[in-house]
């Protein structure tokens, strides 16, 4: 319990505050969230050491730094060069943490190769409409701030349907979870296009007053 907490100090000390230069949706809000929920995960499997999920969670997105399209591979490789983390882990746990961290993508062409990755990718799926929404549309402002409500809309919709509709790529790996009744739901509203422009609208004027 003490180098768990020693951890916690760790990584509430040096790497939450990282996520300060991530976008809205990966902010340190986020990354909080993921940790929560992937240490109430780590509950159904004791075979789990809550340290190495807690790093993992912790670590997950800080490729981001580096840009999106990679950030996966470049937050394992931070794991991989952080030679803080061998006060607490050997090189074989490491490894473990990095490809945790590397396999949580949503549009990875591989399911997670333990039982880590598959925590941390389960915790990082927030299943909630409305955040969803917020945090594509959140991206879409800030790297397309040329399109209007239509264009944002537009683009909202493709990328919703590539990823939560049926056949999405958006794959799920712990039964446990609620994210599977959360899924089900979101698409119910994503089939209904009024309830999904109206969604849409809200979060939209909400974010333009706060501009």
């Amino acid at each position: 319990m003490r180098i768990f907490q020693e951890i916690m100090d760790f990584v509430e000390r040096e790497i939450i505050p990282r996520y300060d230069a991530f976008d809205a949706g990966h902010s340190r809000d986020h990354v909080q969230t993921v940790i929560s929920q992937a240490l109430d995960l780590a509950q159904y499997y004791p075979e789990a050491d809550r340290c190495i999920l807690l790093i993992a969670a912790a670590y997950h997105d800080l490729g981001l730094i580096n840009g999106r399209e990679h950030h996966h591979t470049d937050s394992a490789r931070i794991v991989r060069e952080d030679e803080r983390l061998h006060q607490w882990f050997n090189e074989q746990e490491i490894n473990t943490i990095a490809e945790a961290a590397e396999d949580h993508r949503a549009s990875s062409d591989h399911e997670p190769r333990t039982i880590y990755g598959r925590i941390v990718a389960e915790a990082d799926r927030i299943i909630d409409g409305n955040t969803i929404v917020r945090r594509a549309l959140q991206y879409g402002m800030k790297h397309e701030p040329g399109l209007d409500r239509e264009g944002q809309y537009r683009r909202l919709m493709e990328h919703m349907r590539e990823k939560y509709d049926y056949g999405g790529y958006l794959k799920l790996w712990i039964p446990e979870s609620e994210n599977a009744c959360r899924l089900e739901e979101f698409r119910q509203t994503l089939a209904n296009e009024m309830k999904f422009r109206q969604l849409f609208n809200t979060i939209y004027d909400a974010l333009n007053n706060n501009l």
